[in-house]
């Protein structure tokens, strides 16, 4: 060991804490280097003797509440929920109560710690009105470990989505940077310059005479509604997205009366139903799936207009 600064070192030998995490510890007075407090930046020589100290997690400034998700796995490192549309994923303004982590903190008896919290670890989000599949960490190993394998790509993520259109061809690929609007902050667009690397690969389905295709969706990176942003983008917008596409009114002017009228979209058609990730205790690639919610089951039967029959393989062919 030479020259090297004290977080570092202390990054490299403890992999369950972040760094971010470590330099706390250290400006807390947690960290020792010869029985001294130090700060982050110290510079080590061979034979330092340095004496880490971390106290119990504690608690949130949050309430457990009860809140309407379903458990597909859990484990003492991770749960794998599926959430149904209308829950908000992480308190926010706006959200203060009722959202996922609430439901989360009410349900894991054996949370450990994120950060020196003792709240669940929130490594990737779904939109408010998006259902299925979503990954917490229940430690900081596990935290670091899935937002790693997020940040590198290496999660499986696909997605089942109703959208507007007849697609023209049977598959694609939407390479297309994101940003910010430019005018409407709360919203996300393609942009020239500026914006996040963003990859959507799609697959069809099933099409419907009535005007609407069913596809399954790859995501290669995860960017803020960046399926919704590309599809609107290629003129194919999510059934019932009212922010990229066309909401409610659209369905009420549009639709024919029947049976297509009374299923309606009422919040965009997008579902994660398949999710797949590295478990970070035993390395084990592990996959789950969640079946199609009712509505978007009753907005498929509407536009076959035929009665529902079995739903086809989503799984994208080389996946």
């Amino acid at each position: 060991m030479k020259d090297i600064r004290l977080d570092v070192f202390l990054s490299m030998n403890e992999p369950g804490l972040s760094r971010s995490r470590i330099q706390s510890l250290i400006k807390e007075g947690n960290v020792k280097v010869n029985e001294n407090l130090s700060k982050p930046s110290q510079r080590l020589k061979c034979g330092d003797r340095v004496d880490i100290s971390v106290p119990p997690p504690s608690a949130v400034n949050l309430v457990p509440q009860d809140v309407n998700f379903s458990v597909i796995y859990e484990d003492r490192s991770l749960i794998v929920v599926s959430k149904p549309a209308g829950v908000v994923v992480h308190p926010a303004p706006g959200h203060s109560e009722g959202t996922l982590v609430h439901g989360l903190l009410k349900h894991c008896k054996d949370l450990s710690g994120i950060g020196g919290e003792l709240r669940p670890g929130i490594v990737h989000r779904l939109d408010k009105d998006t259902s299925g599949l979503l990954v917490a960490a229940k430690n900081d190993r596990a935290h670091l470990s899935l937002a790693r394998q997020f940040k590198s790509g290496e999660v499986k993520k696909e997605y089942a989505a109703i959208v507007h259109g007849r697609m023209k061809t049977n598959a694609g690929e939407v390479n297309l940077p994101i940003g910010r609007h430019p005018v409407n902050r709360k919203k996300m667009t393609v942009v020239s310059k500026g914006g996040r690397q963003s990859i959507t690969r799609w697959q069809k389905v099933e099409e419907f005479e009535a005007g609407f295709s069913f596809l399954s969706i790859l995501l290669k990176t995860g960017r803020t509604h960046q399926i919704r942003v590309h599809l609107s983008h290629i003129g194919y917008p999510l059934a019932g997205d009212s922010v990229y596409g066309q909401g409610l009114s659209w369905w009420k002017r549009n639709c024919p009366a029947g049976k297509l009228l009374s299923c309606q979209a009422q919040r965009q058609m997008l579902h994660s139903f398949h999710l797949g990730f590295t478990h970070p205790e035993n390395n084990t690639f592990m996959e789950f799936e969640s079946p199609l919610p009712q509505d978007m089951v009753e907005l498929l039967e509407a536009l076959r207009m035929g009665g529902l029959e079995n739903l086809p393989d989503l799984k994208l062919q080389g996946s």
